[in-house]
């Protein structure tokens, strides 16, 4: 048995090869309640984890925190404990005029307008999630006839590079860029599907990403109809339920 790790407090013994992961430590048990036999297992820093099951086989939901570098340190260590199949349910700000309030959004691809995937391997390499996980997330969220839109978002680091993009020196950077995004049709913004996307590449696993997304910035601007979401139920039982599907699919 090997010790537990620095971070995420887990050891080896868990024998999950899934886990789904919120960024924030207040989801985690929300989520595992919707798995069978769910118990804690630890919580340290960012990083709360409690495990299920579903269809016999063990699930972690393990929080990754805010941003790149947490969520790099989350997907590192649950890999070394064994876990091979990395679902990341969230949130997002809606970028496309398609993408309303209250839509998910599953992620099949991620710009890397990030710092952490920088340091695992050149930016040339593109952030895509793995095509059987993403294919589970749309079969389910079709299942459910909920409003969904996959596609291409944007990851960056700065939360207020985005939103208070005008005070920032580097503000003709930003600017310039969300204006290429917008033009090249991308569905919406977050902060870990390209850290996600690239270290579980790297690793040799798979990763997938469905997102709630709570307002679109754009469409307001346009004078469109726009409402607010601040529950990912939606987006929770997609993944929950995909990552069934994916266990069922892999007998």
């Amino acid at each position: 048995m090997m010790e537990k790790l620095y971070h995420i407090q887990l050891d080896n013994t868990h024998g999950a090869r899934y886990a789904i992961m919120p960024g924030d430590p207040g989801r985690v048990e929300l989520i595992a309640k919707l798995l069978d036999e769910p118990r804690f297992l630890a919580a340290n820093r960012e990083y709360t984890t409690w495990i299920g099951s579903l269809e016999g086989e063990n699930v972690l939901v393990c929080s990754h925190g805010i941003g790149g570098p947490s969520t790099a340190i989350a997907v590192e260590e649950l890999y070394q404990t064994g876990v091979r199949n990395f679902v990341r349910v969230g949130t997002c700000g809606g970028m496309n005029l398609d993408v309303a309030g209250g839509d998910l959004v599953i992620a099949t691809a991620a710009i890397r307008m990030e710092g952490t995937s920088r340091e695992y391997i050149p930016i040339e390499f593109p952030a895509v999630a793995d095509w059987g996980l993403t294919a589970s997330l749309i079969e389910e969220a079709d299942y459910r006839t909920y409003p969904y839109h996959a596609g291409v978002v944007q990851c960056k680091d700065s939360f207020y590079g985005q939103h208070d993009a005008e005070r920032m020196p580097a503000a003709y950077e930003l600017k310039n860029k969300w204006d290429a995004w917008m033009k090249a049709g991308t569905l919406a913004s977050e902060m870990e599907s390209a850290t996600l996307f690239i270290v579980a590449q790297t690793l040799g696993a798979k990763a997938a990403c469905v997102l709630t997304t709570i307002w679109n910035q754009e469409r307001i601007k346009q004078g469109m109809e726009d409402g607010q979401a601040h529950s990912s139920g939606k987006a929770i039982k997609v993944a929950v339920e995909a990552v069934r599907r994916d266990i069922l699919k892999n007998r």
